[in-house]
């Protein structure tokens, strides 16, 4: 594998780390793709891929751009990127839902599905033009020697639009998930109340392939399991088709997927820049987007960001960490800022203090266990999203801090899927792909890195904007150039 001249000093502990992780991402590497893990996910995720490029810019930019590449390739003509694309020579049973229940090729056809690769019918966070522009950015002269950006570019120009038009079902300017596995903390207790709306599949239609692989006290329940299926599979029958009856059954602005989207048009931006068009529209589009966010999904009294549920147009009062990560965004309002530093400092969230990372649902919440999945254990690529945040608004030493917890847990657990809040136990499956590329980044990463998502054209500032009592403060710095990392 190619290494960057950042890679540390041989014999040092952070030379250690570097390998076990880039052997991590090695083992896991497909030739075109890299899976989240050999056991438990044997496909290519959405989301994971992007984090995972991200790690990977640091091992080999070019595997990372192939990373993206390949992802985008299985992009549906409607603009949508599916969360899976099968690897067809993994066996049907391997994992549930396979190809056969989502039957992209055939359900998928109206809406531009693929018909050389099989795919699943939903998408997830749009983290990839962050991706992208880091990538970009690890090596500018091999990302213009390809094209990788000029190519790239209006694939996720289409993926925005998507979400942007498509995806807007309460017409306040977000994007909704139609699906807790969109959203990408799927058995998160924010999703039980509309939930409980659907109607359960019947057990004996579908088989758990997930459970091979980790106990049942770990996973989502079976009675939550067969609403899942229960919703994909009415996607699937409604030909993937977006309106008001895929809406009416289950639709939910979430303030994390926006935020990342709202930090992937601030990349796009970038993206345009780079390619020698103007970017001022797509930051004026996030700022629009920041806007609407706090409009729409933040609580001043619980000082956080809450999903809102379009079935009943009320804020869903449950505190998870997707509330957390607009701290991302470099037009967020000062005092919104603020109050999510404290929020992410106090009891519910114990940064710094109690938990030794940010766990994914609140401390002192009804639903709170801290080994199932997304109920409570804390997971590395929200709090690589935190610790960015963090650094972005000026609190270097929680950064500091996160980071340091988040690099000892990630080789202590053997790069464990996500791991118990309080202990750093680890969970879910070992060897896991973003959880080693993320500690790369951190590892990689130095305290006056900018983070790549700012709105000015200065690299690394956070521009002041009239009313919001913003600062103007500085996201740690810059190397100049805006060639982060």
């Amino acid at each position: 594998m190619t290494r960057l001249a950042v890679a540390p000093a041989p014999g040092t502990r952070n030379s250690t780390l570097h390998d076990r992780a880039a052997r991590v991402l090695h083992r896991n590497w497909t030739g075109t793709s890299t899976v989240p893990s050999r056991g438990l996910y044997p496909h290519q995720w959405s989301w994971d891929s992007a984090f995972i490029a991200i790690g990977l810019r640091h091992v080999s930019p070019l595997r990372a751009q192939l990373e993206l590449e390949t992802l985008l390739r299985a992009q549906w003509a409607d603009g949508r990127v599916p969360h899976i694309v099968f690897n067809p020579s993994v066996p049907l049973d391997a994992y549930f839902p396979s190809p056969d229940f989502w039957r992209s090729a055939t359900a998928g056809r109206a809406a531009g599905a693929p018909r050389t690769v099989q795919t699943s019918g939903i998408v997830q966070p749009p983290v990839h033009a962050l991706a992208a522009w880091l990538v970009h950015c690890a090596d500018p002269g091999l990302s213009r020697a390809r094209s990788f950006l000029a190519r790239i570019h209006p694939l996720l120009a289409s993926w925005h639009r998507y979400l942007l038009h498509r995806r807007d079902a309460g017409g306040g300017g977000l994007a909704s998930v139609v699906h807790p596995w969109e959203q990408g903390m799927d058995n998160s207790p924010c999703w039980d109340t509309p939930l409980a709306r659907v109607e359960p599949a019947a057990p004996d239609t579908f088989r758990r392939a997930d459970l091979a692989h980790g106990t049942a006290d770990d996973r989502p329940t079976d009675l939550d399991y067969g609403r899942y299926v229960r919703l994909a599979t009415d996607y699937r029958d409604r030909r993937y088709a977006d309106g008001p009856a895929v809406f009416r059954a289950f639709a939910v602005e979430d303030p994390a997927f926006n935020a990342l989207l709202i930090a992937s048009e601030h990349a796009l931006a970038r993206i345009a820049a780079e390619l020698g068009a103007g970017g001022g529209a797509r930051h004026s589009r996030a700022e629009r987007l920041t806007d609407a966010l706090v409009e729409r999904l933040w609580d001043p009294e619980r000082e956080i960001f809450l999903c809102r549920d379009l079935g009943t147009d009320t804020l869903v009062p449950e505190r998870g960490v997707a509330g957390l990560v607009p701290l991302i965004l470099p037009a967020l309002p000062r005092h919104i800022a603020d109050a999510l530093i404290r929020t992410a400092r106090g009891p519910h969230f114990g940064l710094g203090g109690a938990a030794r990372l940010v766990p994914s649902y609140d401390l002192e919440g009804h639903a709170f266990d801290p080994q199932r999945y997304w109920r409570g254990p804390a997971w590395f690529n929200t709090n690589w999203l935190l610790e960015r945040g963090l650094r972005l608004h000026g609190e270097r030493s929680g950064a500091d801090l996160l980071r340091s917890a988040l690099l000892t847990t990630a080789d202590a657990s053997g790069f464990a899927e996500y791991v118990h809040p309080y202990t750093g136990e680890a969970c879910g499956a070992r060897d896991f792909g973003w959880t080693a590329a993320l500690a790369l980044d951190l590892l990689h990463s130095t305290p006056n890195e900018p983070y790549g998502i700012t709105s000015g054209d200065a690299p690394g500032e956070v521009p002041v904007r009239e009313g919001t009592g913003h600062g103007g403060v500085r996201a740690s710095g810059g190397r100049g150039g805006g060639d982060r990392r």
